[in-house]
């Protein structure tokens, strides 16, 4: 009986990873950050960055480094942090700590 029991449970977790990957695939953050703008869906794939070309100053690109890196980083955390509610509203992952 018990190794049913945990066929029913990596099933219940396999529908549960579909159901979140589906979620997380539709799912997309714009973050800003001085002259760059970064769009990053819920996969953590990054979708577009696109540079305001009034703000942008070719004499200082060490600022526009420093923005296209602070962009990516915001738009990622946020994607973690969706990813991280939608298992715990879900109600996780049994036996994985989530």
């Amino acid at each position: 009986m018990a190794m049913f029991g945990k066929a029913k449970e990596q099933l219940e977790f396999v529908k549960k990873a579909r159901e979140i990957q589906k979620k997380l695939q539709h799912e997309v953050f714009t973050v800003e950050s001085g002259a760059v703008t970064v769009i990053i869906n819920g996969e953590q794939k990054l979708q577009k960055v696109t540079l305001s070309k009034d703000d942008v100053n070719l004499e200082k690109l060490d600022v526009l480094e420093k923005d296209i890196k602070t962009a990516v980083e915001s738009g990622i955390k946020k994607s973690q942090e969706f990813a991280a509610n939608l298992m715990k509203d879900i109600g996780g992952f049994p036996g994985m700590g989530m």
